[in-house]
C-alpha cells in the first residue's frame, strides 16, 4: 500500500511513514488529517530535527493519462503512486461548443461577442488550450508533491522514442547505439505507429516481430522508414516479397508518414520540460524506449505509474513497487463560466445560474451528511455536494444522487480542487478506523 505523506506543526514535509504507523498516530492523538486526498496528516507534538530522506518524483506523461511515481534514490523503493487522468479532449469540445453557440448568434444578428480572433496575437510558446490543460496538470500535482513530500528531484518521460537515437549511431557511440537499448527505441516507435498491430492481418494482443518492408536480400536497409510489425505467421509467408508485391502497397506509405500525434505530444513534454524547470528542481529526461527497457528488465507489470517510477537511468536495479495501490486522479475542472445554458439552437432554455455557495460548501466539495431521525432521507451520506440557493442539496454517492439534503447536516471532508479521486480495488486508507475517511469517488 502507499505510504502515508506527513507535515510538521509548521508544515514541513517529513519522511513518509507506513500506514500501520499512521493509523496509530492518528488513533492516539498524535496527528491529525491533514488532507484527504492524497492523504495527508500533519503532527500535533514537535519533533528532532532531523533532515528527510530525499525523494524523487518520476513521471511519464501520456496524451490521456500521466504516471506518477514518488521513490527514494538510496532505498530503491516506491512510496506513493498515482495515475492522472487529463481533460484535454473535453477542453477542446467545450471550446467548439463555445465557438458555434457565439457564430450562431452572429449569424442571427442577436445580442453577441464580436469577434476579435483577427486581431489577436499569440505569445511565444503558446500551446493549444487542450495540450495547455495537461501541462497544468501535472505542474500542480507536482506542486502539490513538493508541499507534502520531501521531493528533491525530478525525472520524466521527455519523448516516447529517440528519433536522434535511431538515425545517428554516433550520438552516444556506436556500443551504445546497436546495443539492446537502441532495439528498444525502435521497437516503441513501430508500436506507436502501427497501433500495436500486425501491419498485414491486423490482429491485435499478440507477439509481433520486427519485419522489413523491403527484404534485406532485394536491397533493403534497416531505416525505420523500411521497418513494420507482423505476426509470426504473416512475416514467414511474405517471405522474401516486398510489401506491394505481397498485396500491402499501403504499408510502405504508412512508414513513410509522420507520427502526428506523437510529435504533438512530444512537443507538449518540452513545455512540460520548460515548466518543470521553473519549480527548481533538477530534471532528469529519458525516452520510452528506456523506460520500457528498465521496466523489462526488472520484470515488472505495464501500468501508468509503473512506467513513471522506471523512467530515466537513476533508476535502482532492485526497484521495489510491492504493495502500492496508486491513487487514480481525474481531472474534472471547476465551474462553467457560461452564464446560462442554451438549446441546440444557441437559444437559452434556463435560467441563469445562481450561486455556487451555501454554508460554507461550494459545488464539488466532499461531504458527510448524517440524517437524523424522523426525516424520509435519515441516514449517512458521503459524496460530493452540488449547492442550490436554498440550502436544500444534491449529493452524489457511489450508490447514486440524493436530493433534498440540507447543508446544516453536512460536515466537510475535502474541499473541491477540480479533481475527482479513486483507488483500485484491494487499497485501504489509514484513516478509516480514526474518524472514518471519505469513500473514493469518480
Amino acid at each position: 500500500m502507499s505510504y502515508v505523506l506527513v507535515v510538521d506543526q509548521q508544515r514541513k514535509p517529513l519522511d513518509p511513514i507506513h500506514p500501520g504507523r499512521a493509523r496509530y498516530l492518528l488513533t492516539a492523538g498524535h496527528a491529525a488529517v491533514l488532507r484527504r486526498y492524497p492523504f495527508v496528516i500533519i503532527l500535533k507534538e514537535s519533533q528532532p530535527d532531523k533532515e528527510p530522506a530525499p525523494l524523487r518524483v518520476k513521471l511519464d506523461p501520456g496524451s490521456k493519462t500521466t504516471g506518477i511515481a514518488l521513490a527514494h534514490d538510496a532505498s530503491a523503493q516506491v512510496v506513493w503512486a498515482a495515475e492522472l487522468f487529463h481533460r484535454g479532449q473535453h477542453v477542446k469540445e467545450r471550446l467548439e461548443h463555445r465557438r458555434v453557440c457565439r457564430r450562431s448568434r452572429r449569424q442571427r444578428h442577436t445580442r453577441y461577442r464580436k469577434p476579435r480572433f483577427l486581431q489577436r496575437s499569440r505569445k511565444e510558446g503558446w500551446l493549444p488550450p487542450s495540450l495547455e490543460s495537461r501541462i497544468e496538470n501535472v505542474r500542480a500535482w507536482v506542486q502539490r508533491l513538493q508541499r507534502w513530500s520531501p521531493v528533491r528531484a525530478c525525472s520524466m518521460e521527455l519523448v516516447q522514442f529517440d528519433m536522434q537515437l535511431m538515425q545517428n549511431a554516433e550520438i552516444s557511440g556506436v556500443e551504445y547505439q546497436q546495443g539492446e537499448l537502441a532495439g528498444y527505441e525502435v521497437r516503441a516507435y513501430l508500436l506507436e505507429k502501427f497501433a500495436r498491430r500486425c501491419a498485414y492481418c491486423g490482429k491485435t494482443d499478440m507477439s509481433l516481430e520486427v519485419e522489413h518492408i523491403t527484404p534485406k536480400s532485394r536491397g533493403g536497409t534497416n531505416r525505420i522508414s523500411n521497418l513494420t510489425l507482423a505476426c509470426h505467421e504473416c512475416n514467414q509467408a511474405k517471405g522474401n516479397k516486398t510489401a506491394e508485391e505481397y498485396g500491402f502497397p499501403h504499408v510502405q506509405e504508412q512508414a513513410r508518414r509522420p507520427l502526428k500525434d506523437a510529435a504533438a505530444v512530444n512537443t507538449s513534454r518540452w513545455a512540460l520540460y520548460h515548466t518543470l524547470l521553473v519549480l527548481d528542481l533538477p530534471v532528469e529526461t529519458g525516452s520510452g524506449g528506456r523506460t520500457k527497457w528498465n521496466r523489462i528488465q526488472r520484470q515488472l507489470p505495464k501500468t501508468h505509474w509503473i512506467d513513471a517510477a522506471c523512467v530515466g537511468a537513476s533508476t535502482p536495479e532492485p526497484l521495489d513497487c510491492s504493495h502500492i495501490h496508486p491513487l487514480l486522479i481525474t481531472a474534472m475542472g471547476r465551474h462553467s463560466r457560461q452564464m446560462c445554458r442554451t438549446n441546440a439552437y444557441g437559444f437559452p432554455d434556463k435560467a441563469a445560474k445562481e450561486t455556487s455557495v451555501a454554508g460554507g460548501f461550494r459545488t464539488g466539495d466532499i461531504v458527510r451528511a448524517v440524517v437524523p431521525e424522523p426525516s424520509k432521507k435519515a441516514g449517512t451520506y458521503v459524496g460530493r455536494i452540488a449547492i442550490r440557493a436554498t440550502g436544500s442539496c444534491n449529493i452524489k454517492t457511489s450508490a447514486g444522487t440524493i436530493q433534498g439534503i440540507h447543508v446544516r447536516y453536512c460536515q466537510p471532508l475535502h474541499r473541491g480542487d477540480g479533481y475527482s479521486y479513486a483507488k483500485r480495488s484491494g487499497a485501504s486508507s489509514p484513516c478509516l478506523n480514526a474518524g472514518g475517511a471519505a469513500p473514493i469517488f469518480r
